[in-house]
């Protein structure tokens, strides 16, 4: 009865030294239905460390998406900041630059599309990424009159349009960058911005690290961009986040509880059931014990054999007698004594 509740109790303790709960790391998720694990950072690129030889697979630049109708190109990371420099962005404070982990330019300008986040949300099935907190979004009277083109639309557009069309476009910016100049920091903390949705795909087709982004849309106002990701990050696994223990430590742990549960297993059956005390109460004494007394004869084998190699006086020494037995009676002594160790020594 009590071992059986000595095995209950380890068995509690066992899962908690080997599997400690930790935080999920940055970029990483667990599916709710099938606690499936998800990793993305094998397609988040980062900057190659100055000492660190470049890969011919590593990425020397951050992932780059076709705009298509919007006439514009975007660059962008997967939780982590572009790796491009970034020396201005439209109304985004420059302590935030290095934070930015979608832009697009458009006449001359960077327009941020999103800081960096690395917290991955699972809606239905859908694995996404988002995105917020890029540059202030353009009011609806503004968004008709700047509809982004294509660079290659040179269609006959009269040249008089155009100077007036830049002439607006001057004049909103002067009135924009009145605007925010005139408001305060708690007015512009209700600015709507720009944001970036990334919908993420399973892919087995792509190796690992790499990824086919493209994208989707807009909205409206032009202040949310859609894209899709497919890449075989997205796939997920059952591969566990790294833990405390290695696979070492949890070797370690069931071993010792392996012999926890021999050793006071046994002593209480020795003592309760067998009515053993002292050393005997150990369990199988008697092949511990042989098992002790075949090692202490080896160590003698080994320790008289290396002294037959060890340096000794040539020859004997007559040590002076005290006159008994004559000149021949110490070494008949002698002789008998060797003999006497050897028969010894055979049994």
């Amino acid at each position: 009865m009590r071992l059986t509740a000595l095995l209950a109790v380890l068995s509690l303790i066992a899962p908690s030294f080997a599997a400690d709960p930790k935080p999920l790391l940055p970029c990483t998720i667990y599916r709710p239905e099938t606690n499936a694990y998800y990793d993305i950072s094998p397609i988040a690129v980062q900057p190659l460390v100055d000492h660190k030889k470049a890969h011919r697979d590593d990425r020397r630049e951050s992932w780059h998406v076709r705009g298509y109708d919007l006439g514009v190109n975007f660059t962008l990371n997967f939780c982590a900041p572009v790796i491009e420099s970034i020396e201005d962005a439209v109304d985004i404070d420059k302590s935030l630059l290095k934070n930015i982990s979608a832009f697009y330019e458009w006449k001359g300008k960077t327009y941020s599309i999103g800081q960096t986040s690395t917290e991955l949300v699972f809606r239905g099935r859908e694995l996404s990424l988002n995105y917020t907190n890029g540059s202030p979004c353009d009011s609806p009277s503004t968004h008709d009159r700047r509809k982004l083109k294509d660079h290659d639309d040179d269609e006959d557009d009269d040249d008089d349009k155009r100077k007036d069309d830049k002439k607006k476009d001057d004049d909103d910016d002067d009135d924009d960058k009145k605007s925010h100049k005139g408001k305060s920091s708690k007015d512009n903390d209700n600015v709507r911005r720009k944001s970036t949705l990334i919908s993420l795909a399973c892919d087995q087709n792509l190796p690992s690290g790499k990824a086919h982004v493209s994208f989707i849309g807009t909205s409206p106002d032009q202040c949310t961009y859609f894209f899709r990701a497919k890449t075989m990050a997205a796939c997920g696994g059952v591969k566990e986040p790294p833990t405390g223990l290695g696979a070492g430590g949890v070797f370690g742990v069931i071993l010792i509880i392996f012999l926890a549960v021999y050793l006071l297993g046994g002593i209480a059956y020795q003592r309760t059931v067998m009515h053993q005390r002292g050393w005997r109460q150990l369990p199988n004494y008697n092949v511990w014990a042989s098992i002790f007394s075949l090692v202490k004869d080896i160590i003698i084998i080994l320790t008289s054999s290396c002294a037959r190699w060890l340096p000794r006086r040539q020859g004997y020494n007559q040590l002076p007698g005290n006159g008994r037995g004559g000149r021949g009676g110490r070494p008949d002594d002698e002789n008998r004594l060797i003999d006497q160790l050897d028969e010894e020594w055979d049994d």
